[in-house]
């Protein structure tokens, strides 16, 4: 991958063939010289066009077994920006992680709403990283454009390439640390800022509380068996904290002076563990699609601390599954299935 834009900012070109699906498997997407500029860019387009554009994001739909054992999901979404429709599926068996059976099992299925041609079925490992991370900057370059540390909390696949999609958004960031329990995931973190930006160093923690209070940015990135949460108390004023996952306390919700999120009736869909005891969670201040058109703040005062919250949204999975087909079905990739 590479952090510079691309010529993907033309018209992508029409690939689907009449009654012909392409399959594009995780080996399909990979080497595309993806940058993350332009991911920020198709990100970004896609929550201004769900205020400005003819584009559609309904809840998703949730099913789960009494005993909790699996949770599957569904969402259909347009992005008016790209003038494309896609169909998410999930099924995640046992998520708790109580079983020592994990399986995650997602693709996604686009179709060109110009042509009316099925686009590609594909997997969505690549996909939903990119999407979340860029998400992530997005809020927090909104919340403090002036950032100048960042601090990442968790190494797992959004833990990986949590910094550099920082530093797509706000370059200007000069101290880049990460908190982690896995040593694998630390030098995984460390080998991802280094293989696209050599001239970049990341610092690894081992004070959560110290390093939470000297950072102007707290990305909420670990799994769900994050051992130590970032608190509120322990964040300086005028921060922003970023829950994508785990690793930022519910404290930080219920403390925060000014709250934000992508979309706040999918927040209520998804974030019931961060209620009160009496099942209770604050109303959001802005949403992010308003906050990037101008129209709403993404904080009142220079000292507010401010938590983010970034749910997922399929309008965004769409928009840059289509970036992603695009490069694939250029680039010749992916099984011709013919089904119709």
């Amino acid at each position: 991958m590479t952090t510079e834009g691309t010529a993907m900012d033309a018209s992508p070109p029409r690939n689907g063939q009449p009654g012909e699906l392409r399959i594009l498997s995780q080996p399909d997407l990979e080497d595309l010289g993806v940058s993350y500029a332009q991911v920020l860019r198709i990100v970004e387009q896609a929550f201004i066009a769900l205020r400005n554009g003819d584009s559609h994001n309904p809840l998703k739909t949730i099913v789960q077994p009494a005993d909790q054992r699996s949770i599957a999901y569904s969402m259909v979404g347009r992005d008016g920006a790209s003038e494309t429709t896609g169909f998410k599926v999930v099924h995640e068996f046992d998520p708790q992680r109580t079983r020592d059976a994990y399986r995650f099992h997602s693709f996604i299925f686009l179709c060109d709403d110009l042509t009316g041609q099925p686009i590609a079925l594909m997997d969505v490992v690549k996909l939903g990283p990119l999407r979340t991370s860029a998400s992530s900057a997005l809020l927090a370059r909104a919340a403090c454009p002036e950032a100048r540390s960042a601090l990442v909390v968790g190494t797992g696949v959004q833990g990986r390439i949590a910094l550099p999609m920082l530093l797509a958004a706000i370059p200007q960031l000069e101290r880049l640390m990460v908190y982690g329990q896995h040593p694998e995931g630390l030098q995984a973190v460390r080998d991802e800022l280094l293989r696209l930006h050599p001239q970049r160093e990341v610092e690894i923690v081992s004070d959560l509380q110290q390093a939470a209070g000297q950072a102007d940015i707290v990305i909420g990135a670990s799994g769900l068996t994050a051992r130590q949460q970032v608190r509120r108390a322990w964040l300086k004023p005028g921060a922003v904290a970023v829950l994508l996952g785990y690793g930022i306390d519910a404290d930080v919700l219920h403390g925060a002076n000014y709250r934000i999120a992508t979309d706040t009736e999918q927040m209520q869909v998804t974030c019931t563990d961060l209620a009160d005891a009496n099942g209770h969670i604050p109303p959001i201040d802005a949403q992010l699609p308003d906050i990037l058109l101008g129209n709403a703040l993404a904080r009142r005062q220079r000292d507010d601390v401010v938590f983010a919250y970034n749910s997922g949204m399929v309008v965004t999975d769409v928009a840059l599954g289509r970036y992603l087909a695009d490069l694939a079905l250029a680039a010749n990739r992916g099984t011709r299935v013919k089904l119709w």
